[in-house]
């Protein structure tokens, strides 16, 4: 809690002392939107994060419907989600191998039979 302002969340308008214009976490706007979930008002959340009811409304919509990822205002860039899906396909390509490796030792154990 800000002791100047008597606010957890910095100045009186939810800016740091800078006066400069902050971009909220996803953590920060949890914290708000739970508070309101638990019965806290509306407008007094307002009031002391300096942030429009609005806004803490759509946060609480946007909790709801997916959680604290919803609350994240920046997507995985494009690049993380192919890395995620190429190592994925690395990894069933090597459990394939793994298999068609014991496969092959399992043949070449076994007597071959004259072909007719």
């Amino acid at each position: 809690m800000d002791r100047r302002s008597g606010s957890r969340f910095g100045a009186p308008d939810g800016r740091p002392e800078g006066g400069r214009e902050v971009r909220w976490s996803a953590r920060r706007k949890q914290e708000v939107v739970l508070r309101l979930l638990r019965g806290e008002s509306l407008d007094a959340l307002a009031r002391e994060s300096g942030q429009a009811a609005g806004a803490i409304a759509g946060w609480r919509e946007e909790f709801l419907a997916a959680g604290h990822e919803g609350l994240k205002s920046r997507p995985a860039p494009v690049e993380d989600r192919r890395l995620a899906d190429a190592q994925r396909k690395i990894g069933e390509l090597a459990m394939d191998l793994d298999i068609l490796r014991a496969l092959n030792e399992e043949m070449d154990r076994r007597p071959r039979s004259p072909r007719r």
